[in-house]
């Protein structure tokens, strides 16, 4: 298998959840990113986190922090732009910080089915989770091009590009964010 760099995505700003830190919120008593970065790190050969506001903080999970280069806080594809820009393996797997759940073989079962495609993203019934992707590193320069262009929209870009979708119907539940601090509460 070829070497896997992880992008725990952190970089928005928690507009769903009040405009606070989503990543840095506590859940079951630790904060919520610390999940999924503990969920991935075992998976992956680099671990980098997507964080524009408090890096110190992000940076205790001890991994490199890269913040977006594009400004504005533009989304996930942002904070994969700037993962690739910085990422030593040939590929790339991102996850958002609010899903502590994810599974524990994520990156296998990806890679497994990549074959010559471009990108490959986790799906669930009829539903894909676009930030659960494992992308190519050389479509920077596409995604590059797409940024220049003032596009934004994962599912725009990502119908530009060979994508193969994964399934892990198995696994449902594990795809499941914690996008408000009721949410985080309520959350056996």
């Amino acid at each position: 298998m070829e070497n896997v760099t992880g992008i725990v995505l952190a970089g928005g700003l928690g507009r769903r959840m009040g405009g606070v830190d989503k990543g840095l919120q506590p859940f079951r008593g630790r904060p919520l990113a610390q999940w999924a970065i503990e969920r991935l790190a075992p998976q992956v050969d680099e671990l980098l986190v997507n964080a524009n506001q408090n890096a110190s903080r992000y940076a205790q999970f001890g991994h490199r922090v890269v913040p977006d280069s594009i400004g504005g806080f533009a989304g996930p594809l942002a904070g994969l732009h700037a993962g690739l820009k910085c990422a030593r393996g040939a590929l790339v797997v991102t996850v958002p910080c609010d899903s502590p759940f994810l599974p524990a073989d994520l990156v296998a079962r990806m890679c497994a089915a990549l074959a010559e495609n471009d990108v490959a993203v986790a799906k669930t019934g009829a539903q894909p989770h676009p930030v659960f992707a494992l992308v190519r590193r050389g479509v920077l320069p596409h995604l590059e091009a797409y940024l220049a262009r003032g596009g934004r929209k994962i599912d725009d870009w990502y119908a530009t590009l060979s994508v193969v979708e994964v399934a892990f119907d198995d696994q449902a539940d594990a795809f499941r964010n914690l996008n408000t601090l009721q949410e985080l509460e309520e959350r056996p």
